[in-house]
């Protein structure tokens, strides 16, 4: 790219187990509130921004095209656009690369990107046969006609289906996403012990972290008078997490021979962030200074089954039209959507250095807000590249489905 896209600057909340302190606030709110915050922090005047694009999996039925939402709330101006993408989890990274096209055909210099996820909020659901009942119940007059509308309810109607846990089953393979970590387990022959151990690393990567971790983050004030107390880290890592506490989780997925635990998975969680991005030359003539550039991108498909080894084959495709692969870069981030995914990776490509792999720790211990992560990874590994004056690194993700997302960025 002649002009390529830069990263100009970065903010996300906190990240936060579901069901705990961002559980009352909406997708489309912890997009409003990391948008909000990232043009506080900048100052950059949102008239100028061309289009805001974000990733949601999980998209709320209150706030439908939920970019839209964000740009409206957090102040852009009416004329400004927006789209919402969605590509499992790499909706994030499919933010940015968005904007990198947009930019590359004419449609725009300017964006706010990034992504957002409220799991704690993923609605439960009836099924079609308690639906057509409802339906006849709105539809049906006079006190005999709801009557007998209601005598066609059964207790088994009332027994809703969850519909995080239908989104994270794969429909082609028939198999939840914690499933194909259990087949690549025991593909790859990875211990119980070995995922527990890659798990600990994790959270003592990332309570080693705190601080540094902390200069993305913006702090949540919460309604219903807690805004004296507002959410300002982040609630997964565990400073005192050890081997024998890991161990003592059971299998969720198989539970008589599996070793994918709740444990050595990642954590499911509500969070968002956003990132201006623009043309390196509009970034010039506005006297910006960025924290990186996007420097190339792949995406590419593989067995749903299997979904785990998205990043090996995203990674070499990315390495064949850059240049440069896992062993050439001086930080290196895969998505821990389980450990055992993780380490299939490193064993298929057997160049990524584990020193540089995931260095503040990842979604084991940090949390995975689906659509989200892309852009934390971005972020978490260009502010990592100031601190170590510049280079390069590659973010990567294996995504639900069967694909693979890698991104090339540079902070030279």
């Amino acid at each position: 790219m002649s002009d390529p896209l830069v990263i100009v600057e970065g903010v996300r909340t906190p990240f936060c187990k579901a069901g705990s302190d961002l559980a009352a606030l909406a997708a489309d709110e912890l997009g409003r509130i990391a948008v909000d915050a990232l043009l506080t922090k900048t100052g950059f005047d949102p008239a100028l921004v061309d289009e805001v694009i974000f990733g949601c999996v999980c998209q709320p039925v209150e706030a439908q095209n939920v970019a839209r939402v964000i740009a409206l709330r957090a102040g852009l101006p009416q004329s400004s656009t927006a789209a919402t993408v969605h590509r499992n989890c790499a909706s994030g990274f499919e933010a940015i690369t968005t904007a990198a096209e947009r930019l590359l055909s004419g449609h725009g210099s300017i964006f706010i990107v990034g992504g957002t996820e409220s799991m704690s909020q993923v609605p439960l659901i009836y099924t079609k046969e308690a639906a057509k009942k409802f339906g006849a119940l709105t539809r049906a007059r006079g006190y005999a006609g709801k009557l007998a509308a209601i005598a066609a309810f059964r207790p088994w109607d009332f027994k809703p289906r969850v519909a995080l846990k239908l989104g994270l089953t794969d429909p082609v393979s028939g198999l939840n996403m914690g499933e194909t970590a259990e087949v690549l387990a025991r593909e790859f022959r990875i211990s119980r012990a070995r995922q527990d151990e890659f798990a600990l690393l994790s959270h003592q990567r990332a309570a080693a972290a705190e601080a540094r971790l902390a200069e993305e983050i913006c702090p949540v004030y919460l309604p219903g008078g807690k805004a004296a107390h507002p959410v300002v880290r982040d609630h997964g890592p565990r400073p005192n997490q050890s081997m024998e506490a890991l161990a003592k989780l059971k299998p969720v997925f198989d539970r008589r021979h599996g070793s994918v635990t709740a444990g050595n998975s990642s954590q499911i969680t509500d969070g968002a962030v956003a990132l201006l991005v623009m043309a390196e030359s509009q970034a010039a003539a506005l006297g910006l200074k960025p924290i990186g550039r996007l420097a190339g991108w792949a995406y590419t498909g593989c067995d749903p089954a299997r979904m785990g080894l998205g990043p090996v084959s995203a990674i070499r495709k990315l390495q064949d039209a850059t240049g440069h692969g896992a062993g050439s870069v001086e930080l290196i981030e895969i998505n821990e959507a389980f450990a055992a995914q993780v380490l299939a990776v490193l064993q298929s490509l057997a160049d990524v250095p584990e020193d540089r792999l995931n260095v503040n720790g990842g979604a084991i211990a940090l949390g995975h807000p689906v659509g989200a992560t892309g852009a934390r990874l971005t972020l978490t590994a260009l502010k990592e590249l100031g601190r170590r004056g510049g280079g390069r690194a590659i973010v990567s993700a294996c995504v639900g489905g069967g694909q693979g997302a890698a991104l090339l960025l540079e902070r030279l």
